[in-house]
């Protein structure tokens, strides 16, 4: 028997509805449950085969367990290791070298630090910051966000330098980018699942976020060469971040998509938010791709640690 685990944090649609899902679909053959820990053993054995994190991002607990999980052989989704390195700067530099129009956009210094950073610790840093030249190089309006935030938190739209100073000076310990402000013919977000399946959703980011307001079902929203433009671009970002779960959203300017967000390895699913169909698709669709991930097998990630356990079993092996 095949187990499952579901970690999840207050959403409530998405997991019952992917449980029951896999349990209906997986014959006997595969079981899926909510995980449930109240203390990670050392010596702890394997208890999963998948499991699919929806909360480790906002838990330490939970991300340092899923670590000790993926090193008895658990399928993590999404990778607990990359997720913890990943950053929304890098992954647009990334997306740029593929391929992928993204608006342009810099890192900027932080604004504030703990208290053991003084002026010697930032030595390398140059001050002040040149913010014509910044603006002058993303234009306006532009948005300003954290290069590793999530959930349209701490997002900031700004119109002139008088306001980018101004938010700037709020954003605290916060790492931000400024990203140039596409004024976008069209919007749509992307559910991608397995790196290979897309569904293009459009979407309306003006409208109250997690309100069920933003996604507007609308098959021929974009023409037939534009959606597989969206689709090969959805296709090739979480290849190359090795996300079996993502979201990717796009701000069509001009017949052109521009990436603006991919890092969402929690997405999200709850019905209430995306909609009948789209909760559906996502819940069908993750459901399909465990149950063929299990019954075909799969390789854990490689990993530096893995390969020298591989050569201490081998030796142990060889020595009996």
């Amino acid at each position: 028997m095949k187990r499952v685990g579901i970690l999840a944090g207050r959403e409530v649609t998405f997991p019952e509805a992917i449980i029951e899902s896999i349990n209906t679909k997986g014959g006997g053959e595969v079981t899926a449950e909510m995980v449930k820990t109240a203390g990670v053993r050392l010596d702890e054995e394997k208890r999963y085969d998948v499991v699919i994190d929806r909360i480790s991002h906002e838990v330490p607990y939970y991300r340092a367990m899923l670590k000790r999980f993926a090193l008895e052989g658990t399928y993590i989704i999404n990778n607990p290791f990359w997720w913890s390195a990943d950053d929304k700067f890098f992954n647009f530099s990334l997306a740029a070298k593929i391929g992928v129009a993204i608006p342009k956009t810099v890192l900027l210094p932080q604004h504030s630090y703990i208290e053991d950073i003084n002026s010697d610790s930032l030595r390398n840093l140059e001050f002040p910051i040149d913010w014509e030249a910044v603006v002058d190089y993303t234009g306006l309006p532009a948005f300003m966000k954290p290069f590793d935030g999530g959930g349209w938190k701490n997002v900031s739209k700004v119109e002139s330098l008088e306001q980018l100073l101004y938010e700037y000076n709020q954003t605290g310990r916060l790492c931000m980018t400024l990203q140039e402000g596409i004024e976008y013919d069209q919007f749509v977000r992307c559910y991608c699942v397995g790196r290979e399946k897309v569904l293009i959703m459009p979407y309306d980011p003006s409208k109250p976020y997690l309100s069920g307001e933003q996604y507007v079902p609308n098959p021929e929203y974009l023409v037939p060469e534009l959606a597989k433009r969206v689709e090969h671009d959805v296709r090739t970002i979480c290849t190359a971040l090795g996300y079996d779960l993502n979201t990717v959203e796009f701000a069509i300017k001009d017949g052109v998509p521009y990436a603006i967000d991919f890092m969402n390895p929690a997405p999200d699913a709850e019905l209430a938010s995306v909609g009948e169909y789209n909760h559906r698709w996502i819940v069908d669709s993750m459901t399909d791709f465990i149950i063929d991930l299990l019954e075909k097998g799969f390789e854990t990630p490689v990993y530096r640690w893995d390969q020298l356990l591989k050569g201490v079993e081998g030796k142990a092996a060889g020595s009996e």
